[in-house]
């Protein structure tokens, strides 16, 4: 599959595609006739020598520095050199193509006055697979991603290191191997490939996209605790949530009333309990509040995904250069946030709600989990490594965009730090993602106490997608293993993908 960009209609799913199933992108015509008119604009620029900063000027605080005509080059070489300054592990190679895909994508906007042919070289590399080492620390989210983008146009310029084929190697190499010559820089170009935001874009689009299924998988959760727990559906009738009629809250309930259709394990109110506890009986609510907040979310990044975030910007029609700050990362560095606190709550209500299936004053099944308590310790200890999961996103939850540190010298006196919140939310998601996996496990466990039951119609389709990984509990056994490979069933959504299949979730 060919993805076409344009600069104006990615979408979050064309980004799924070539950053984890390797579709092959390429531009449209109108987008390459687009970069030509803006790169004809500034090679005028640059031959009348006018002062338009990042092309005839320094960077940052070096911006009233006067850069002559034949140092333009040397000066976008030495402003990728000087900025590869990232630390720490390297950025997952899908978090890597889709930052290639995001920049190109911006690029083709043809607001970035880049040559053609540099595009191109960035698109052959993630068509080939040739996948920059980017490491994941030192953004401060605003004059864009700068450092890690860096790290991605050193491969551009045979520096640096990539990965090609899964091998590691030096960035010269990868393009040789895979047959793609190495580019030189000229005016604004290096400008034009770091100064964007779209490293922040990249780990939390992919983070959104994973959280759209992990809110249904943890309705998925919730419906089979609440079988486990003989829960009251009442509080899941449609009255209910029309009368507070948020959105995410309104598809909550009505996702477990889908998932739950037929069982012989839920209630009604009155017939065990008049009522139960916040986390079964306020679910909608919670779940809601995290699903609307994920929504929001990707609007802010369908946007983003589309935008031109670089400095300064081109504009052909009117053959203006204008420098402002669409690579400050507020917008996302906000939104990322958000992402963290609604993922957190996910797993913070998860948690509790392992809490009551363990707890036999609770739960009225056998403590922990096991038939043979004392002899077997059950499921103890997976609800402390919930816990345990839980109180770290606390950790992480608090907010990366209300701090910020002046750089260039007070040139850039406010930053987002918008990637380290993206980075966050990847966190809080590989966290919460273990927590869901915990109470799959422990609700199926619940569930087998019971006898003579029929399932919900599409809890029974999760449940059997469990059972068929990992076996009911019997005796203590190496707890680890089971839950990685449940995690493995959240984290691929193959849970969410059979039941949406049987029930067709919101």
């Amino acid at each position: 599959m060919i993805i076409k960009i344009d600069g104006n209609s990615l979408t979050l799913e064309d980004l799924v595609k070539v950053s984890r199933d390797f579709s092959q992108v390429e531009m449209t015509e109108d987008a390459k006739e687009k970069i030509k008119v803006s790169r004809n604009l500034v090679d005028k620029f640059v031959d009348e020598e006018k002062v338009v900063y990042g092309i005839t000027t320094g960077f940052g605080k070096f911006s009233d520095v006067a850069i002559s005509k034949d140092e333009a080059e040397q000066l976008q070489t030495n402003l990728i050199i000087s900025h590869a300054c990232g630390v720490g592990n390297p950025l997952d190679e899908e978090i890597v193509r889709a930052i290639m895909l995001l920049r190109a994508n911006a690029l083709s906007k043809g607001h970035s006055g880049i040559r053609l042919s540099t595009v191109e070289t960035l698109l052959a590399m993630l068509n080939k697979g040739v996948h920059p080492i980017i490491p994941e620390k030192g953004s401060l989210g605003a004059s864009g991603d700068l450092a890690p983008l860096s790290h991605m146009v050193l491969v551009m310029l045979g520096e640096g290191e990539a990965i090609y084929k899964g091998k590691r190697m030096s960035g010269q190499e990868a393009m040789e191997t895979a047959g793609i010559q190495p580019i030189k820089l000229t005016s604004k170009e290096g400008l034009a490939l770091i100064n964007g935001t779209q490293v922040m874009t990249a780990v939390g689009a992919l983070t959104v996209y994973d959280c759209k299924k992990l809110i249904k998988l943890a309705d998925i959760a919730a419906a089979l605790t609440i079988e486990a727990q003989k829960g009251i559906i009442d509080a899941f009738d449609p009255k209910v949530h029309q009368v507070r009629p948020h959105k995410g809250q309104q598809e909550a309930a009505a996702n477990l009333l889908t998932l739950l259709e037929n069982s012989s394990l839920t209630t009604r109110q009155g017939e065990i309990r008049v009522q139960d506890a916040y986390t079964l009986r306020c679910t909608p609510q919670i779940h809601g509040a995290s699903r609307d907040a994920i929504a929001y979310v990707e609007a802010k990044l369908e946007i983003e995904m589309n935008a031109a975030t670089d400095n300064p910007l081109i504009f052909p029609d009117e053959e203006e250069v204008i420098s402002g700050g669409n690579f400050h990362g507020q917008p996302m560095a906000l939104a990322f946030d958000f992402l963290g606190i609604a993922i957190a709550e996910l797993a913070n209500v998860s948690e509790r709600r392992i809490e009551r299936l363990v707890n036999p004053q609770l739960s009225g099944l056998p403590a922990f989990l096991t038939a043979k308590g004392g002899l077997n310790s059950g499921f103890m200890i997976a609800q402390y490594s919930a816990a345990s999961l839980v109180s770290e996103n606390k950790v992480l939850a608090h907010p990366a965009s209300v701090d910020s540190i002046p750089s260039s010298a007070n040139q850039e006196d406010h930053v987002s730090m918008g990637t380290i919140a993206a980075r966050k939310a990847r966190e809080i998601y590989f966290n919460a993602s273990n927590v869901l996996a915990i109470e799959l496990l422990s609700a199926a466990q619940g569930i087998d106490f019971h006898e003579n039951f029929t399932l919900g119609k599409g809890t029974a389709e999760a449940y059997k997608a469990i059972r068929e990984k990992v076996t009911t509990l019997e005796e203590d056994r190496v707890m680890y293993v089971d839950i990685n490979a449940c995690n493995e069933l959240v984290i691929k959504h193959t849970i969410v993908d059979r039941v949406d299949k049987v029930v067709s979730l919101h």
